[in-house]
């Protein structure tokens, strides 16, 4: 998981902000702050930092907007509320309308409520944290698991 900065919302910015989702075309260039999302598979609307051929591109005028749409997707795609809107029989996938939809009802809902966005946003970065240290202590517990009995290896 990729860690991110604490968010800090400006009210003024996000009653008047402005944003695009497009479908990433590689090549393209943006110079405005943006993040992907994932559009195809179990893990569609999965937020991103860095391209892959199915994706959407999320472009904000501000960082402090990239960080709240960012925190958006991120809670949407974690409470698996994309799950609804995906087609497909093999590979599953989210239509961009269906994306743009989605992320225009649950802005709207945060923006009703911002403190109490702020207060879940830094909740789930805590909670990504634990995870990731969970993770790290597990792959560690393997190593040591491995290390114990090393010696009793066979060299053929």
């Amino acid at each position: 998981m990729c860690e991110r900065s604490e968010l800090f919302i400006n009210l003024n910015s996000l009653i008047m902000s402005s944003y695009a989702i497009k479908t990433y075309k590689k090549g393209t260039a943006i110079s405005k702050p943006h993040f992907y999302i994932l559009n195809k598979g179990l893990n569609s609307g999965k937020p991103l930092e860095n391209p892959c051929p199915n994706c959407y591109v999320l472009i904000a005028e501000t960082s402090e907007e990239k960080e709240f749409y960012y925190w958006i997707t991120f809670g949407l795609w974690q409470s698996k509320s994309f799950y609804p809107f995906l087609r497909g029989s093999v590979i599953p996938f989210i239509i961009i309308g269906e994306f743009k939809s989605c992320i225009r009802i649950a802005t709207e809902e945060a923006r009703t409520d911002l403190q109490q966005f702020k207060k879940n946003v830094k909740t789930l970065q805590y909670l990504q944290q634990k995870e990731k240290n969970l993770n790290d202590l597990l792959i560690l517990i393997k190593q040591a698991k491995q290390a114990i009995f090393i010696k009793y290896k066979s060299n053929r």
